[in-house]
């Protein structure tokens, strides 16, 4: 049986049942990291017409449609 290992401030009180024993989280980080993950995977999600006016002006600058679509996305103004 594994026990956790003794906590280096002798006065804090040993973890509740059910605890894993791993390191305290930030609170709130948690859901901040997956709320951007699902808002930078949206942010890429277009309709197909979208991409594919993207995809032709950003060869016409001679760039890639990531790049292309990155300044898109930082900016908020079209190249």
């Amino acid at each position: 049986m594994l026990r956790p290992s003794p906590s280096p401030d002798p006065t804090a009180r040993p973890p509740g049942i059910g605890h894993n024993g791993g390191p305290p989280l930030d609170p709130g980080e948690s859901f901040r990291h997956y709320v951007w993950k699902k808002k930078a995977k949206q942010a890429w999600q277009v309709p197909r017409e979208i991409a594919l006016r993207r995809l032709a002006r950003a060869e016409e600058l001679g760039m890639s449609y990531r790049a292309y679509t990155l300044e898109i996305l930082e900016r908020g103004r079209y190249l």
